[in-house]
């Protein structure tokens, strides 16, 4: 009896995935599916979905006897079981057989199913002033990482060979028992000593001269990391791979991590620049002008309107002198000058009759002269209002201490609670 010929499907979608033309090639398609799957893969912040999908489309367009079948009947045809079916593969096998470890349709290896690990990022802090921030900078530094044996390519070994270790039977991992007491039993589960975790020994006669078997040697890198103009504290700068490496491990990152310095003069608050300054009371009365170096060198002059009085606690703005905004630094923010008014001690008699010469006339008093006589004269005193409050807290505390001493049965509450 003949079965009925598949109804056709999609037959262009695992193309469009891969970003690869219809005729694409063996070579074109282990390049777009290599690309794309460091891209997209979990590990680097990449889309879960998006990186199943590749390893879906590769394994299907990779085997010409899957491939033929998907051009003629579509994914349905591979669904329904014709040439083996599509999808069946770990993408992390997959992904593995470009990258070292595990087994997949080009890997050969015997680990089916086995993950590369990611290895750990490497943070460093790195101070910067906010005229590093305000300009611009760039800074180079010099770091030692682990890099993979260049004359074993990683294996350890002269002949690329290893064994299985006999410790923890290629594990990487000890199990230890601990008694506690009776019947009482504690596992604890550490790195194999005998391998350092890796599973495999090395014969000691096959070891690699360079990296005496440890696979990885130290190395120098010198990294120049750009500081942008417009840049915050705590805004983090990564350079993707240049961690330390290991056998079977995706790289990790080196990231740094800006931290600001304390300025001076100038806080910062977002986009925006606040700076203190003090005025005596005849320049915040009769005017004034001062020179304000700015981050990037340049002297600002800072002057009042003419007739213009400047209240103690008082802001004033200039536009555009602010911190350039990150990635769009032909825009800043305001640069903000917050006054306070720094009044004399005391007066001459002679000083104050020259005043009030000048300064607008004090409110006269609603009071006849016999009211006045009426009237009881008081002295102000100089206060601290911190100090103030903080006695009076004190004083309260002590009264109420004094107050439970003094109720009757107060001792006997005492007694009855020590019993």
């Amino acid at each position: 009896m003949f079965g009925r010929a598949p109804k056709k499907s999609d037959n262009t979608r695992y193309y469009e995935i891969l970003g690869v033309s219809k005729n694409a090639a063996q070579d074109d398609l282990k390049k777009a599916y290599k690309k794309a799957a460091i891209k997209n893969h979990p590990d680097k912040g990449g889309d879960p979905e998006k990186f199943k999908e590749l390893a879906q489309a590769y394994e299907v367009l990779s085997d010409p006897e899957k491939r033929e079948i998907y051009d003629q009947y579509g994914e349905d045809a591979l669904k329904e079981g014709m040439g083996g079916g599509g999808g069946g593969h770990d993408p992390f096998d997959i992904f593995s057989s470009f990258f070292g470890g595990g087994g997949g349709p080009f890997g050969g290896g015997s680990s089916r199913g086995r993950r590369q690990r990611r290895g750990e990022d490497v943070v460093h802090p790195l101070k910067v002033s906010l005229e590093d921030l305000y300009s611009g900078t760039s800074k180079k530094l010099s770091l030692s990482r682990n890099a993979l044996c260049s004359k074993c390519s990683g294996k350890g070994s002269k002949s690329g060979a290893s064994m299985k270790c006999a410790g923890c039977q290629g594990t990487g991992v000890k199990v230890s028992i601990r008694h506690l007491g009776p019947s009482m039993i504690q596992q604890m589960q550490h790195a194999c000593n005998e391998c350092k975790g890796t599973g495999e020994t090395i014969n000691d006669k096959d070891r690699c001269p360079q990296c005496k078997g440890e696979k990885v040697v130290q190395e120098k890198k010198v990294l120049e990391v750009i500081v942008e103009k417009g840049m915050q504290n705590g805004q983090k700068i990564t350079f993707p791979g240049e961690a330390d490496e290991a056998p079977d491990t995706v790289t990790g990152d080196i990231v740094f991590v800006l931290q600001q310095k304390e300025h001076p003069k100038f806080k910062r608050k977002a986009e925006d620049l606040f700076v203190e300054h003090t005025l005596s009371l005849t320049e915040a009365l009769c005017g004034f002008q001062y020179v304000l170096t700015h981050l990037d060198g340049r002297q600002l002059l800072i002057k009042s309107n003419p007739g213009e009085v400047i209240k103690p606690d008082s802001y004033k703005a200039i536009n555009d002198e602010g911190m350039p905004l990150y990635q769009r630094p032909f825009m800043k923010g305001n640069l903000y000058i917050h006054f306070t008014v720094d009044f004399p001690e005391s007066l001459s008699l002679d000083q104050v009759k020259a005043l009030e010469a000048v300064l607008p006339p004090k409110p006269s008093s609603q009071l006849t002269d016999m009211e006045l006589d009426e009237c009881e004269e008081t002295t102000l005193n100089d206060v601290n209002m911190e100090e103030e409050s903080r006695r009076k807290q004190q004083q309260a505390q002590q009264e109420a201490y004094d107050e439970d001493d003094d109720m009757p049965g107060g001792a006997q509450r005492v007694q009855c609670a020590q019993q």
